[in-house]
Formats: C-alpha cells, structure tokens, sequence
C-alpha cells in the first residue's frame, strides 16, 4: 500500500475498535477520530489519486457516522445483534485490508547500475510497408528507449501512459477486465523523463525488446531499467494490431487484433511482420545515431554492438533477428516458442541464450492439460503431441553450436515480465517474483556485459556458479 492508503486502512480499524469499547462519556474521542478519518481519506484522495481496490476504507468513516446516530439515539441492546454486527464488521475489516493488498499499487526496485535512467517515447512510420495491418497507411510504430542519463533529476516517468487502452486489450487477451488493472496509472518508474543522454561515454551498445504477442513495450520494467542502468540503451517496440493496444501522438489507439493465429505455419509465416518491424527501426537508429533528428542520440549508438531480447513471441523475434539480420550481435530468449524460421541446423553461431520457465517445459504439465485443452478447441491430441514435438526439437536445434540454456524453478511462462508484481495471486507456488526478477537481470547483464559489450569473460559462468539451481549451461559446445 501507499503511503497515505496504509495510515487511512489501519486509522480505520483504530477508530472503528475504538468506537466498539468506548462508553458514552468518550464519545468526544471517536468524533475526533472520525475528523482525522475524513481528513486523511481527503489527502489521499488529492495527493495519491483513488482507486476501487480503496473503496471499503472510503465507506468506514460515513459508515461509523452512522453508526454513531444509531446509538447516540439508544437503539437495541440485543446482545445477538451486537455479536452479528461485529461480525460482519470484522469480515469488512479483512476485504478492506485483503483487496488493496491483493491489488497493490506495487513499486519497482531502483535500478543497480552506476548510471541514472532517462526515456524518451516516439513514433515511426515506414510508408513502404504492405505486409502488415494499417489504420493509415504505412506501417505505424511506437517505440520508447531507456538509457543512461547524465541526471536524476526530472518527473518519473509512469510505467505507462496508455493504462486505458492497455487494459482494454489486456482484457481481449487475458479476460481480466479492464477496471481490475485501472491502478496501473499510479505506478511510476525509476527512468525521467527526457533528460540527457550521459556524457560518461562516448556511445553505448543497443539492445532491443521485443514483447510477447498480446504485451506491450513497457511489459519488462523491472529489466529495461535495470539494462539501462548499466550502461545500455534499451529501445522497446510497440508491434501494432499484436501488442495489448498501441496508442499514437495524436490519440489513435489499435488495441489488439482478433487474429487467432494458432500453430507453427500460421505464427512461422506471422514473423516476417516483426522482423520487418525490428528491421524497420534498426535502419532508423542509423539515421538518429548520423543527424540526432530524434532526441539528442546522435553518436550515442554504438550500433557494431547491438543486441536484442524478448518475451514469448518478442523471444522467438530476437531469435530470428539473430539467424536474420548481421546488425544483430547477441539474443536472449525468455520463455519463446521458436516461431518464424526454422533454427539453422548448426546453431545461430553468434551468441544466444534460451531462458526457460520451468512450467513451459514440463511435459507432464503439459499432458495434464491436455485433455481440457482438447475439450475447448476441437483440435486433436495428435496435433498436440506434433506441436509439443516440434518446439522442443527447434529448442534444442537452437542451442547446436554453443547456445546457452537455463530454467528458473517455479516459473511460469509470465514470471518473465512485469505481470506477476500486479498481484501476489498471480505467482506460482514456491516464486518469490522479485528474487526471479534478480536472476534474470543478474544473468540479462552477465550476457550482454560478456558478448555483447565485451567487458570480460567468464561472466555468464560466475552467474552459473552462483545461481546451480537454474541449471545455466551450454548443452551443445563445438
């Protein structure tokens, strides 16, 4: 809880107790409670914003005011109704506390690198694109970049500007209704908002995210900031009609497409959309590197070092990226089906590393939900099995030639995002998210660090001696 969302809860319960015990005679004290109740439920209304997940405590003080009438003017004595009514109140008590908990306004850790975090948000259109769909033409995109800034100093920035449209498509896709998320508005980050570029380097290698089918840019907070933090310039796409909703300057939104692309020959041939797209912005980060005509970046790039990392479908993105595309150095896959391309038969030959979530690949859990999964959509349990046989085949086709694996215990396929910090229902069994959130920055900057801005070597290995657990190896060393 906030700040003033936690003196509001618990001065709730401490006037409501209060008013319980209290005689007659102490009424003066409950009246200056309740004051104070109203005084503290209006600053935290005008300084940290409502939310529903608060409205049990906003009803407290009106309710106990009430209350007040009521026995002031002597009502019943019945001692059965008195115990139902404290009854009552304590179960209020528990959904008061329980539903701004299980719903937080949660905050992300500072970010551990010597440097601050700045962002900047722009929009891109390639007026040559007709593969893919378009509200005006072109192919349209938004992206937002996090690198290291020379200040602190500035407003930070929000985890995202867009929360309507953002939980609108999060809803088609998850079926969480939108309201559930509206909190997300109130949730900052570390990174400011349009400071300088930091002049501790001359330029800064370039990583690029995509997010899963059905994300958004901002979906990986906990890692871009972090990535930022060390030294990198982190750039996030927007992969319109794909992500949860793009929204553009001048406030047209595209909320995710009902496409329904299922199985390897409809998302291997839905690829090409997004290596354009990551193509698309790669050519453009050349421009602002030559002329700074977006932001103040110009000769910031270092654009010989250039890698990329993604979630789920943005995973497999970066897989692709790497077998396709020579700008690309170094990719990090969290948790992807290897769509697209097939993975060459030797390997990617530059440096990749496959995190996995420990549900993804479990083949009993697999076949444990495989006959609900059969029920629903008509397909067949042979398809099933095809499908499963095919993505660990490209997996482990992928690490031929020295590709690097890993799985974190207790993860699941969205412990690689910012998703399960939304609520403590949504982790698994046996997941601390922040403790996951640690490996998987610890282990994202021992890569990048190693392979792509070439610090030292032996930084992924210390990061396998210091996590056994996730079982981080190279299966497939020449």
């Amino acid at each position: 809880m906030r700040l003033l969302e936690l003196i509001l809860v618990v001065l709730a319960i401490a006037v409501f107790l209060w008013f319980v015990v209290s005689k007659t005679k102490k009424q003066k004290m409950i009246v200056i409670g309740l004051a104070a109740l109203y005084i503290v439920a209006v600053l935290h209304v005008m300084v940290e914003g409502p939310r529903w997940q608060m409205v049990f405590a906003y009803l407290v003080p009106f309710l106990l005011t009430i209350g007040m009438l009521f026995r002031k003017q002597g009502r019943s004595q019945n001692r059965l109704l008195h115990w139902g009514g404290y009854g009552l109140a304590a179960v209020y008590g528990l959904v008061m506390v329980a539903t701004p908990l299980l719903l937080p306004v949660f905050s992300f850790e500072k970010p551990t690198g010597k440097y601050p975090v700045g962002t900047e948000t722009f929009y891109l259109k390639d007026e040559n694109r007709e593969d893919a769909p378009t509200i005006a033409g072109g192919r349209e995109l938004m992206v937002q970049v996090w690198y290291p800034s020379e200040s602190q100093q500035g407003k930070r920035a929000p985890y995202t500007k867009d929360v309507g449209p953002i939980t609108e498509g999060l809803e088609q896709a998850l079926s969480i209704p939108a309201w559930v998320l509206s909190h997300l508005r109130y949730v900052n980050t570390y990174a400011t908002e349009g400071s300088q570029v930091s002049e501790k380097a001359d330029t800064y290698p370039v990583i690029v995210f995509s997010h899963g089918m059905t994300g958004f840019r901002n979906q990986n907070t906990f890692q871009v900031e972090e990535l930022a933090s060390h030294g990198y310039i982190v750039v996030g796409i927007d992969h319109a009609f794909d992500a949860a909703a793009t929204v553009y300057p001048d406030g047209r939104s595209v909320l995710l497409s009902e496409n329904q692309l299922t199985g390897f020959e409809q998302l291997d041939a839905h690829m090409d959309i997004w290596v354009k797209d990551i193509s698309f912005v790669l050519d453009e980060l050349e421009k602002w590197n030559r002329s700074g005509i977006e932001g103040d970046f110009e000769g910031k790039l270092d654009l010989e070092k250039i890698g990329m990392f993604g979630h789920s479908y943005g995973g497999a993105a970066a897989a692709q990226m790497l077998a396709r595309d020579s700008r690309v150095k170094v990719a990090l896959n969290m948790d992807g089906t290897l769509y697209g391309s097939e993975p060459p038969a030797n390997g990617f030959a530059k440096p990749y590393l496959q995190m996995n979530g420990e549900k993804s690949i479990d083949k009993a859990a697999f076949d444990a939900k495989l006959d609900q999964a059969v029920a629903q959509t008509g397909k067949s349990r042979a398809s099933y099995e095809a499908f499963w046989a095919e993505s660990q085949t490209r997996r482990e086709t992928a690490l031929h030639g020295g590709g690097y694996t890993m799985t974190i215990p207790h993860t699941s396929h969205m412990s690689f995002t910012d998703f399960h910090l939304f609520s403590p229902l949504l982790e698994n069994k046996g997941e601390q998210i922040e403790e996951v959130h640690h490996l998987i920055n610890d282990v994202s900057i021992a890569f990048f660090d190693e392979y792509l801005a070439g610090k030292a070597t032996g930084l992924l290995q210390e990061q396998a001696n210091k996590h056994p657990e996730v079982g981080l190896e190279a299966p497939f060393a020449p």
